[in-house]
């Protein structure tokens, strides 16, 4: 696989049937690797690691339901009071960020009403607040690093 722009971190692959799988901490199985699998999984480690949001607030891949149609957030970080902190959209390493993903995000946060927003292809990381008055995002350098409360 190809290599991203994030700190390296221990990881398991499994090989079966042609496919190669790899450990996902979170969902606590071997999930198939695909690109943006291994941006996400990439991602994950990165915000346990270099941010320090434990793994118990930290929610992979669930559905989401938007105008009747049925998604999927990559991951999101939750508060320990279960309010939503962070969103973050994960694509493959090819996928060009562009205003088509922040439109994505965007409009799952218009549900899910995060603090922070997050979208990387592994190569590039935006961050950013949604300003919801001017419906407008505010780019930040990083997240924050996660607090205790």
């Amino acid at each position: 696989m190809q290599s991203l722009n994030f700190p390296q971190f221990e990881y398991r692959f499994k090989s079966n049937e042609n496919n190669i799988s790899i450990f996902d901490v979170i969902r606590k199985k071997f999930v198939i690797l695909q690109p943006e699998e291994w941006v996400r999984q990439h991602c994950v480690h990165h915000l346990m690691t270099e941010h320090n949001y434990p793994k118990s607030l930290i929610n992979v891949e669930k559905e989401l339901k938007i105008n009747d149609l049925k998604k999927r957030y990559d991951i999101v970080i939750f508060h320990p009071d279960g309010s939503i902190n962070i969103v973050v959209e994960c694509k493959a390493p090819e996928i060009t960020i562009n205003q088509t993903t922040f439109d994505q995000i965007a409009r799952y946060n218009q549900q899910l009403d995060a603090d922070y927003l997050m979208v990387t292809n592994g190569i590039n990381h935006y961050y950013c607040q949604m300003d919801t008055t001017s419906e407008s995002y505010i780019f930040l350098k990083d997240l924050p690093k996660y607090q205790k409360p």
